[in-house]
């Protein structure tokens, strides 16, 4: 398009107003640029827009249809910022979210019909990954990630923390005893991850004082994979507070080496590219997961 919006307002206020100086004047630009504003016009669209006399501008007939256009033109444009300005203060659009599937499940889901009810306009989408997800690739626009952030490209903004816990259901602990001691994981199933290997690191300290490494006794790529064979008395797990939380509190897992435990938190972030424009979409999920959360939300 050769004509420009300054051109079709310059128009519009000479126009409305009356004279270039008039027109000048509400736009808050001098009389000599409104009157080159209007002559570059009217040299683009090689017609007479405006009759100059000594008393009054009057249109002529092509400056009356093309008035009508540029009239609707503008207004289309101060309607489309008018809706980014309201959709500022109300979010609206498609907004995807990632996070592991135990996070999703456990945490994401029980907030969002409470996110939806506040923000009605916004569409999620909820995709959940057991490894890293590249936000570009899946067009993700925010991901909740858990434990240390490596990718230097994201911008991240802290969610909270949850604490390890080595837990067993009550059944197995009938059939195969309690471990008193950490010397004694030895002689019993330990579920564990096939990886990342750092997340076999149990928070429990070994005779020479370092963190406890486990050899899985059987394994699993999914944390809800673990806490379900766990539930099911298939051995003894350690697991992040936010899966367990109900678990613990009725019951059906039971913590273990509570005072020999150290407190070991993983750190829950929201991440997105530092290149991608805050939208209030993004603003507004986090701020909901967080005042939801609190600071202690997993803890029983």
């Amino acid at each position: 398009m050769k004509t420009t919006l300054d051109e079709l307002q310059a128009f519009a206020a000479v126009v409305d107003t009356g004279s270039i100086t008039a027109a000048a004047e509400r736009l808050g630009q001098t009389v000599s640029g409104v009157s080159r504003t209007l002559g570059r016009l009217e040299q683009k669209l090689a017609t007479t827009l405006l009759r100059r006399t000594t008393r009054r501008l009057e249109l002529t007939e092509e400056g009356a249809t093309f008035l009508a256009q540029a009239r609707q033109i503008l207004t289309a444009v101060d309607a489309a910022e008018e809706q980014m300005a309201a959709r500022r203060e109300q979010p609206a659009g498609r907004l995807r979210v990632d996070a592991a599937t135990p996070f999703m499940l456990h945490v994401i889901v029980p907030l969002v019909d409470g996110y939806r009810a506040a923000h009605p306009q916004v569409t999620l989408e909820l995709h959940s990954n057991e490894g890293i997800t590249d936000l570009i690739e899946h067009r993700t626009d925010v991901a909740l990630r858990i434990g240390p952030l490596r990718d230097s490209t994201l911008h991240a903004r802290p969610i909270g923390s949850s604490r390890l816990r080595v837990l067993a259901s009550p059944d197995y602990l009938a059939r195969c005893g309690t471990p008193r001691r950490v010397a004694e994981l030895a002689r019993h199933t330990l579920l564990g991850f096939t990886q990342p290997e750092a997340l076999n690191d149990w928070p429990l300290r070994t005779a020479e004082g370092s963190a406890l490494r486990i050899q899985p006794t059987l394994s699993s790529s999914s944390g809800e994979t673990l806490r379900q064979l766990a539930l099911a008395g298939a051995g003894i797990a350690c697991l992040s507070d936010f899966m367990t939380r109900e678990d613990r509190r009725s019951g059906r897992l039971v913590p273990l080496f509570v005072r020999q435990s150290l407190d070991i938190r993983q750190a829950i972030h929201a991440v997105y590219y530092r290149n991608t424009a805050l939208s209030s979409r993004i603003t507004s999920f986090v701020d909901h997961v967080v005042r939801q959360l609190g600071p202690r939300a997993f803890e029983v």
